[in-house]
């Protein structure tokens, strides 16, 4: 769902290494940036220089980590939803997200890591997720929330990646998208009805949105000019617009949802700049978000300890998936014997 990690160093904070001389072979590296400069696609039979393998895969596998993490803070709603419909819509969701997850590994696995490796570095600590599912659900209107503006958010990110230079990430993003899509529809109408309730639900929403706001911008990534990767994964084709313009799409595009809604954003040098034709905004805690990265949010820990979890408890169903398909090729020996 989230890509903000692609602009976050592996090491929280570390400086990206000194360039060095690229000892690629020189006319197939001619051959692959005359095809990214082409705005043409990299499959995975296609040569590609060792960086742009290892981008994509850091990029797409922290994605992916983002899309089943991020199951856990609403699954937390599922068995308090207020009304069937809405346990019925938030299952739907959460199934979703887990099925991102799928595509997203399977499209990682393309450029020659196993999934295996990849949840090892997840549930090792060593591979990042994004900073916004490190924070609690407190109510139900977290949930509409989350919908509305960390779905509107991941929208924002990942419409430009289906113009993503590796085929098997773009073509998944066009899945991705619809689904997100209707996700952050169904928030903002969750919101929407709350908003015409009692008038401690419209606090409840009121109080969600204040404590959500200023996460959701974080989760574009760091300013440009502190992204240490940006400008290379610009140039290969893979991120498409920058963290602080993909920022400022997002606030332009919510306030005005905002208005709808009857909520005030909790950001008093939010106005609209004639000069700019745009919203200006103030600033973001990056402190909290560094922080959040570096593992000391408040759900950090227990994210990542009920992810590991359930993949220790979820053994015997991939051990029994092996053991069929083992018993499946062994009939099918047999009778072509």
């Amino acid at each position: 769902m989230y890509t903000q990690s692609f602009s976050v160093a592996d090491a929280p904070g570390q400086k990206p290494a000194a360039p060095t001389l690229s000892t690629e072979n020189p006319e197939e590296m001619a051959r692959f940036d005359a095809r990214i400069d082409a705005d043409g696609r990299i499959e995975p039979q296609d040569w590609m220089p060792e960086a742009y393998r290892k981008t994509l895969v850091r990029q797409i596998s922290q994605h992916a980590h983002s899309e089943i993490v991020g199951m856990l803070p609403e699954g937390n709603w599922i068995s308090r939803a207020p009304s069937l419909k809405r346990k019925a819509i938030l299952i739907a969701k959460v199934q979703d997200e887990g099925g991102h997850g799928l595509y997203l590994y399977s499209a990682a696995e393309t450029l020659g890591t196993s999934r295996d490796q990849l949840l090892e570095g997840l549930h090792s600590g060593r591979a990042k997720y994004s900073s916004i599912f490190n924070y609690p659900t407190l109510t139900w209107a977290d949930v509409g929330v989350i919908g509305w503006l960390v779905d509107g958010a991941a929208i924002m990110n990942q419409i430009p990646l289906c113009r993503c230079s590796y085929g098997p990430y773009a073509r998944a993003m066009v899945r991705v998208c619809k689904e997100e899509s209707f996700h952050q529809r169904q928030g903002y109408e969750a919101l929407l009805v709350m908003m015409t309730g009692t008038e401690a639900q419209k606090a409840m929403v009121q109080d969600a949105v204040n404590r959500w706001w200023w996460k959701c911008l974080a989760m574009f990534g760091p300013p440009d000019a502190d992204s240490p990767n940006s400008a290379q994964g610009m140039r290969w084709g893979i991120k498409r617009i920058s963290n602080d313009d993909l920022r400022q799409k997002f606030v332009d595009a919510t306030v005005p949802q905002a208005k709808v809604l009857g909520i005030t954003l909790p950001d008093p040098d939010l106005k609209w700049n004639e000069a700019r034709q745009h919203y200006d905004y103030g600033q973001i805690d990056w402190a909290e978000f560094w922080n959040t990265v570096e593992g000391n949010g408040p759900c950090n820990k227990e994210r990542l300890s009920t992810r590991v979890k359930a993949h220790t408890d979820g053994q015997w169903v991939r051990d029994a998936a092996l053991a069929y398909t083992r018993k499946q090729q062994e009939r099918a020996m047999k009778e072509a014997a």
